[in-house]
């Protein structure tokens, strides 16, 4: 369980760590930075951020519903032991009320189907909903292809121009982790 709500907020790529952070694991380093985002208190299920990690550089990637969060954000991973230098190439979607709407609306739909009832009561859902000029994304970490599947099909009932679903299940996001 832990494994899905990490991987559905952020995804690490950690390839090389310089000599004067040794003492620190890859897994570690992608565990604080982790811990960074997912306990920012403005990070929703309508965010997505993505880090790279190349010998203490952190650059981050994805897509942030509000300017703010994109800066404190990376504030906040730059805070991380190990972390030398964070490159910020976080995303701020545009302002769009049809596009607020399509992310309730999808969102409601589903989290309150019974399939994802206990995905919804999680601290961090994992199932984010990125929408950008009517566009869906959807990213995180669901238990089965079945629920990966759901979900997408849930989605793409609603009037969105398209629909990607980016969606891992437990056993590809371990595989991630374990490459690390």
């Amino acid at each position: 369980m832990f494994a899905r709500v990490a991987a559905a907020a952020i995804a690490i790529v950690a390839v090389s760590m310089p000599a004067w952070a040794a003492g620190q694991t890859k897994l570690q380093i992608f565990r604080e930075v982790q811990e960074e985002v997912l306990e920012y208190p403005h990070f929703t299920i309508f965010d997505s951020v993505h880090a790279q990690i190349d010998n203490g550089v952190v650059t981050l990637t994805g897509k942030v519903t509000m300017p703010y969060k994109r800066d404190e954000i990376a504030g906040r991973v730059a805070e991380v032991n190990g972390v030398r230098e964070v490159r910020n190439r976080i995303d701020v979607l545009p302002v769009s009320q049809f596009d607020d709407e399509l992310r309730f609306r999808i969102a409601r739909a589903i989290y309150g189907n019974s399939n994802f009832w206990t995905y919804a009561a999680m601290v961090n859902p994992p199932i984010h909903i990125i929408v950008e000029r009517g566009r869906v994304t959807l990213e995180g970490v669901v238990n089965s292809e079945v629920d990966r599947m759901l979900a997408h099909s849930i989605a793409g009932s609603f009037n969105a121009f398209s629909v990607t679903n980016n969606l891992r299940t437990n056993e590809e996001a371990r595989g991630e982790l374990e490459r690390l």
